[in-house]
């Protein structure tokens, strides 16, 4: 399996991409949110991204929508994981079609299940 992470904290990636390669994920880590989309269109496109709502460039409600609204990425999940996010936001990004939410800071063994579920 494929996944994208698309978060901005460096640490969080590196720690989530060593815990989910452990696993036999392929990763693919992008920094900000043009990033994001920018590999989230390549192909092969990733089977899951855990996405991020505060990145530079762009916030992930804004990252969100324009995958859905693709034909390239609309159908691929997406789980957002935040810890700065009010019950207004996690309503709308489950409006905007995120297959699921995680709060940070988030065990390696919760994210691992949650990818591995909503890719199906």
């Amino acid at each position: 399996m494929k996944v994208l992470i698309a978060d901005d904290d460096r640490v969080l990636t590196r720690l989530a991409s060593a815990g989910l390669k452990i696993r036999g994920w392929q990763v693919e880590v992008a920094h900000d949110a043009m990033q994001a989309l920018m590999f989230a269109m390549k192909l092969p496109a990733p089977d899951v991204i855990a996405l991020d709502i505060g990145m530079p460039g762009g916030t992930g409600f804004e990252v969100l929508k324009k995958l859905r609204q693709s034909s390239r990425t609309g159908q691929i999940p997406v789980v957002v994981v935040s810890g700065s996010i009010t019950e207004a936001d996690e309503a709308r990004v489950a409006e905007l079609g995120a297959a699921a939410f995680l709060r940070k800071p988030v065990d390696p063994e919760t994210l691992h299940e949650t990818l591995a579920r909503v890719a199906g």
